[in-house]
Order: C-alpha cells, then structure tokens, then sequence
C-alpha cells in the first residue's frame, strides 16, 4: 500500500513543485481539471436525531425500524464528491450504504442532490454488526465499483466511532488520508489538506484513495424540485451478504463477538455551590482549588 506524503503547513498555502497553478481550480474542493473521475461515497441512513431515540430491550441498540434519514455528516462528502466531478470536467458518484429493511429514504436524499446512483447492502443478518464488520461490507461492495476514490465522513452522527474510514482502506489496500478539508486531484493524485488544532497538513498520495471529510467544509446543496423527482428514477442496487460472499456468522452479532450487557442512564451533575462573596472570595476560590489539588 502506498504511504502518503505529508508536508505540514500553516493556514497559509505552499505550492506543491511541479503543479502547474493554472490547472489546478480552487474553490474549497480545489480539483484539477484532468479526466472523468468516479467517486463512491459511504453514506449512512440514521434515525432522525430530531426524535427521541428508542432502545431494543433485547438487543440495547438503538431501534432503526422507522424512516431513516440521511446523515448530515455524510452530505458534506456528498457535495465533495459532485464538485469534484464536475471540476474533473465528468464522471459520476456512487453511494454506497448498509441500513436495515430496505431502507432508501436517505440514499433518495443524496441522489437528489446529484449522486448518480447507489448501492444498498441490507440484510437481516446485518443486525448488530460493529464498526470492523461494517467497515468489511462496505469494502466489498466499494470493490465492485472501482473507484478513483473514496469519500466518506469522518464518523456518523449515531455511532462516533471514527474508525470506518481507515478501516475500509486496510480492507482494500487503499492510501487513508482523515480529516480533508480541502482535495485535490492532479496526474493520478490528491492532494488533501488535513485538518489539524494549529492549522493543516498538506498530504499527497496516489489514486485510488479513502479520504474522510470534516463536516462544515463545503455546503451541502439543497436538493431542487427537479432532482428529487429524477432521484425516484436513478438506480439503486440492493444487495445481501451472500452477494458480497458473506455467511452469517462472519457478520452481525456473531461476526463481532460482542454483546451489550447494559445501558444506564448518566447521572446528573449535581449542583455547583454558590457563594456570596462578602470580600473574601477570593480566600474561598484558593480554598476550593486547595481542595482539588490543584494549586
């Protein structure tokens, strides 16, 4: 697997040598203008965060029998991937998603907004796969699309585990570059600026690729009257684990090993202490911090 090439920089931008200026086109995506490219998002379909969420008394995990909805993480890779494109002068963007019962109301959200069509892997047996498992669908599924690359977000609204993108790209053999605020393509290449505390790190590394996307980069475009009704129309492929090559047991509860042995509520924050401040708080502030060894 090929390593990324890392230049760190301020919030100022270095010229890569060798990259001619004007055939590279910035504008918060920043892609060169070379040939057609084609994209696979990883998209997730959650429940609506705007409604109480419901655990399964058996399982402990969070019901997803309702409408799912598309993860806002998520659109921002979205609309990373259609500015990429069109900047490539064509090409096209592929979804990919795992959601239970057939579940494309948010997949419809993302092809309104211009994705070309979209892979849905749903399967029973699916229930209660973990983060390593998803990651192994996910990557089966990328593999029969053949993509120049890979967006996906940096992790879901529901989940926060972060580690599905990196995971993928071991799965495929694929460069991981996490946390893009800005790509390039080039000559066969991205050029990703990587969000960090002081700044960004410029990395460099070969296509194909895995590359996560910071929410808050782009703008997602809202989908038009026209692209919603075109999305009832765009294909989208439905397939279980065993068109992936999967058993049962590889997958699941099963295939993680794991279980949930219990879910308590947190507990509340007590009460801070107020104090009346009659000339001497500041001998009480010292003897508060005095109290939690801070001092």
């Amino acid at each position: 697997m090929a390593l990324p090439r890392v230049v760190t920089t301020g919030w100022w931008h270095i010229p890569r040598p060798g990259v001619e200026p004007h055939r590279v086109v910035r504008s918060g995506v920043g892609a060169g203008k070379l040939r057609p490219m084609r994209v696979v998002v990883c998209v997730k379909q959650i429940p609506d965060p705007a409604d109480p969420g419901v655990l399964d008394p058996e399982t402990r995990t969070l019901e997803r029998g309702m409408k799912l909805i598309l993860d806002e993480s998520d659109s921002y890779g979205v609309e990373m991937a259609l500015q990429l494109v069109d900047a490539a002068g064509g090409g096209s963007v592929h979804l990919v998603s795992m959601a239970p019962h057939g579940e494309v109301s948010g997949l419809r959200t993302a092809l309104a907004m211009g994705a070309d069509g979209a892979t849905l892997i749903s399967d029973d047996a699916l229930s209660g796969t973990d983060a390593l498992g998803t990651a192994k669908v996910l990557a089966r599924a990328i593999e029969k699309q053949a993509p120049d690359l890979v967006l996906a977000a940096t992790e879901s609204s529901d989940g926060y585990t972060g580690t599905v993108p990196a995971q993928v790209a071991e799965l495929l053999g694929l460069p991981s570059v996490t946390f893009a605020k800005e790509i390039t393509i080039a000559a066969g290449a991205a050029t990703v600026k990587r969000q960090t505390e002081s700044g960004y790190d410029q990395v460099e590394c070969p296509l194909p690729a895995v590359v996560s996307v910071t929410a808050g980069v782009v703008e997602p475009r809202y989908p038009s009257f026209k692209g919603i009704m075109a999305a009832k129309n765009k294909p989208v492929e439905e397939m279980t684990i065993a068109d992936l090559g999967f058993e049962p047991e590889q997958v699941g509860w099963a295939g993680g090993g794991q279980q949930i042995a219990d879910v308590v509520p947190a507990e509340l924050r007590e009460a801070g202490e107020v104090y009346e401040d009659d000339g001497d708080g500041h001998e009480r502030i010292v003897a508060f911090l005095d109290e939690l060894k801070v001092l």
